[in-house]
């Protein structure tokens, strides 16, 4: 314990901090403008300078760490006058321009000016001259304002890692500026927004419409666009969202946010919102009352019911709803309709590879936090980007490299591309052949650690690639060894895995082979998340084999005590999964088809047998904020409430429950919970929800995952697996992996058209077609383009910004060229964002076998300039 005294009161602190950090903590307030909390002590503005007992000089309570019996004042004559002298020489360049300038209100400068003086300067010089920069789509820039505190320089380059401004230039004519001059070229996180103290580097989709005395509202809440969950601040104003900010006091996300999370949130004024419910007549959908939608939804299911059975109704719920949304959803399709058949999008990976994963290695085994990847000491990453799947995830293996950690990648790199120790990009669809040699070399350096036979007796069994079929595979001997022996040496490894791990052939030895390395090394397993809530919708049993809380739907004494509770019972048989659900719809199996938040015309594979399993289903409804491609489809289009217009709660990629607040008021869409229960009531369901509470109460009673948990008690942020409650599933299992005693043909790049297949591109700008809704967003990323190689490009006389038709034995789509060193030349990306020109409708696909997760194939692709 270290005692001080400041300002005649003791302190104590437990370990050694700066005299800052120990008055802050002591509720003394000591100025600052170029600290900020998470950015290195910089001690550049000299505003938080302290009388130090025997020390001749002032020192910078930023830098300066507490010792025992150390005595210190913060606010004498001497410090006073030292302070306004400071202010007064920042104010000869800095324009006296308050009254118009967007940091009013909250600019520290402004705030210390008022506090310490120095109104009027005493020189005589004219002030410097910088003409205001509107290069940038998110960021206005005013260097005449900077105070050159470099607090965006250090977040950008030491937190951030994007290394996109720097100060340029010297003496009085220094400013912040990117280092090739023009627009910032960066990922736009806006992070440098946060940090600035002053007006110069300022939101230009908030410019001159947005000042601190404006907010009528500040709701803490959680983003609705990525598995990570950051902790957020909707500051309102006439029931519109006027900004978003980060948390600063608390939050996983340390007070970062990417651009979708901070720029993107005006989807949900969109001008394009459903404004009522909606029934096909006459092959028209039409306005109707509430009250004649609900009857009618009710009245239909009800028929249906009684002709073919709960079998032939099916739902599907999203991971971009709440976890109270979901749990209503499968109870009304469960226990009020009698059928199992539930599914989601998750189905496409984070469900099956997380089930997997949990056969291998124990249940949870992917329950980790986020902050344990910075301070890991090694980073493997496979199957994606998570600076664009989950920036604030990439943020964090950026980080970690920073402290020293080796970080090896399996596949392109993309925002880690500065940020890596080993880059090892295979061939086409070729992970598993570099994975198996990346196993074998781990096997030989560490041994076994014999605590799982069925793991250990899998490995004994695998072919090892020779040297050759390596380097026909884009590996390389000398590369993997060197991993290998990094990896070997790493104390407390992460292992990242992406969604792209589900390309191509036998993915459950890919996925075999990455649980095989976390198993030898003893690491620590993360799911990239594209959506908010795979985790929640897994848990509250939108899944065709799993109850409320994971368990089984065969286990009797469970379905008994579930059917006590909720009023109906459940099939004992498993359900049908969401390929399932499709190919019955398309065959006429299923006759009617609730779709919940979710775009499946877009987000499913093979888009024209998906509109023709809609179009062959008796009855579908479809429940959401726009009138999406698939709710053109339906017979019943519901509008519900957006992210910000409910209450509730997700589960992150750490099974971290949070919870999500209401910020808007709603004027024509319903929660999406409370529409399904006015169905459901409709239907014979005996319970009545006064509010989400209500309901939430319902899901700890019947989920012992979640038994004991409450709204308060997530508030803390600390709700994390396994929470109260009781997991039912077991701990390790035997599973099958495929194609362990052989490796694939080398003919990763042949088919009809050589050196050329299309693959799913994840876009850190766009979340699904959601944020094509979005201005802000499209005001960087407006329409779909194809990412390829120069070199290909080249061949093609291609120049960046031709647009170009695209041929697939799937399909064909017009859009624009972007030429890109970092793609390689056996391929072309494109996203799946945009609603006429989809990637996923453009490719070839297989349900894997063993994981039943969606596989693509590698889909040969011909590029013609228009």
């Amino acid at each position: 314990m270290i005692k001080l005294t400041i300002n005649d009161i003791e302190v104590s602190v437990e370990t050694p901090v700066t005299i800052l950090e120990a008055a802050e903590g002591a509720g003394i307030k000591i100025p600052t403008l170029c600290h900020f909390k998470g950015l290195e002590p910089y001690g550049g503005c000299r505003m938080c300078l302290v009388e130090i007992e025997r020390l001749p000089r002032l020192q910078t309570s930023c830098t300066v760490h507490v010792t025992d019996g150390m005595v210190v004042r913060t606010e004498t004559e001497v410090i006073r006058e030292t302070r306004r002298a400071m202010l007064e020489f920042l104010l000869i360049n800095h324009p006296l321009d308050c009254a118009v300038c967007d940091k009013a209100g909250e600019c520290i400068l402004q705030e210390l000016v008022v506090q310490y003086g120095a109104h009027e300067g005493r020189f005589l010089e004219g002030k410097r001259k910088h003409p205001e920069n509107f290069n940038d789509p998110f960021i206005v820039r005013n260097m005449e304002r900077c105070i050159l505190c470099s607090r965006c320089v250090r977040m950008c380059e030491d937190v951030q890692g994007a290394y996109a401004i720097a100060i340029t230039g010297r003496g009085c004519h220094s400013f912040v500026e990117p280092f090739s001059g023009g627009r910032y070229n960066c990922e736009y996180c806006g992070n440098c927004l946060t940090v600035c103290p002053v007006g110069a580097i300022t939101s230009r989709p908030h410019r001159h419409s947005y000042r601190p005395w404006y907010v009528e509202n500040e709701i803490q809440t959680v983003c609705g666009f990525c598995g990570v969950g950051c902790n957020m601040i909707l500051q309102m104003r006439g029931g519109s969202i006027m900004r978003t900010i980060p948390d600063l006091k608390s939050g996983l996300n340390r007070g970062l946010l990417c651009v979708r999370g901070r720029f993107g949130y005006d989807y949900v004024d969109s001008d394009e919102r459903l404004s009522s419910p909606l029934i096909k007549k006459n092959g028209q959908l039409e306005p109707v009352t509430w009250e004649e939608a609900i009857g009618y939804v009710a009245q239909k299911l009800k028929d249906i019911k009684k002709a073919h059975g709960g079998k032939a109704i099916a739902g599907i719920a999203s991971a971009r709803c709440t976890n109270e949304d979901n749990y209503m959803l499968q109870k009304l399709i469960r226990f009020i309709l009698g059928s199992n058949n539930i599914d989601s999008a998750a189905r496409f990976f984070y469900a099956p590879v997380q089930s997997y994963l949990e056969r291998m290695l124990g249940v949870g085994v992917t329950a980790n936090l986020l902050h344990g990847i910075e301070r890991s000491n090694g980073v493997l990453v496979v199957g994606g980007d998570p600076t664009a799947i989950n920036p604030v995830m990439g943020v964090q293996v950026r980080l970690a490299w920073r402290h020293g950690a080796k970080v090896v990648v399996v596949g392109m790199p993309g925002g880690l591309k500065m940020f890596i120790d080993y880059e090892i990009v295979p061939s086409i669809y070729a992970e598993e052949v570099v994975l198996s040699a990346l196993l074998s070399k781990i096997v030989k350096r560490k041994g076994l650690r014999n605590e799982s036979y069925i793991i250990e007796s899998k490995i004994a069994l695998l072919k090892i690639p020779s040297s050759k079929e390596l380097k026909a595979a884009g590996g390389s001997d000398d590369i993997i060894e060197r991993a290998a022996k990094d990896l070997c040496a790493m104390k407390t490894p992460v292992i990242i895995l992406g969604q792209d791990i589900c390309q191509g052939e036998r993915v459950s030895k890919k996925v075999f082979l990455v649980g095989a390395i976390a198993y030898l090394l003893n690491g620590r397993i993360f799911l990239m998340s594209d959506r908010p809530n795979y985790q929640g919708l897994i848990d509250m049993g939108c899944v065709p084999d799993l109850l409320p809380g994971g368990r089984p739907v065969e286990l009797e004494v469970i379905a008994h005590k579930i059917k006590d509770t909720a009023g109906g019972s459940t099939p004992e048989e498993k359900g049908n999964n969401a390929f399932e659900i499709i190919e019955k719809g398309f065959s006429g199996e299923f006759k009617a088809l609730y779709v919940m938040g979710e775009n499946p015309v877009i987000n499913f594979p093979d888009r024209n047998k998906t509109e023709d399993a809609l179009r062959n289903i008796e009855f579908v409804v479809v429940q959401d904020i726009f009138v999406t491609e698939t709710a053109k489809l339906a017979d019943v289009v519901l509008p519900a409430a957006a992210w910000s217009e409910k209450d509730g709660s997700f589960t992150n990629l750490e099974r971290r429950i949070q919870r999500l607040r209401k910020a808007k008021t709603l004027a024509v869409g319903k929660d999406d919970w409370r529409i399904i229960a006015n169905i459901a009531k409709e239907l014979g369901m005996k319970e009545s929800y006064m509010s989400v509470r209500d309901l939430w109460s319902e899901i700890t009673q019947k989920s012992p995952l979640h038994s004991g948990l409450t709204y308060e008690g997530m508030n803390s942020g600390q709700t994390i697996w396994p929470y109260n409650g009781k997991p039912l599933r077991e701990s390790e299992g035997n599973f099958d992996v495929e194609g362990l005693d052989n490796l694939p043909i080398a003919e990763y790049c042949q088919g009809e058209y050589p050196n050329q297949h299309l693959i799913p591109q994840r876009p850190l700008y766009h979340s699904g077609t959601i944020t094509t809704k979005s201005k802000g967003i499209l005001s960087i990323y407006p329409e779909p383009y194809l990412l390829i190689n120069h070199k290909q490009a080249q061949q093609r006389s291609l120049n960046d910004g031709d647009r170009v038709m695209v041929y697939t034995t799937e399909g064909q789509v017009e859009v624009v060229a972007r030429i890109s060193k970092e793609v390689p030349e056996c391929i072309v990306l494109m996203s799946n964002s945009f609603e006429k020109s989809g990637c996923l409708g453009m490719l070839s696909y297989q349900i894997d076998p063993v994981l039943n997760c969606l596989s693509l194939e590698a889909t040969a692709v011909r590029i013609e300039k228009i």
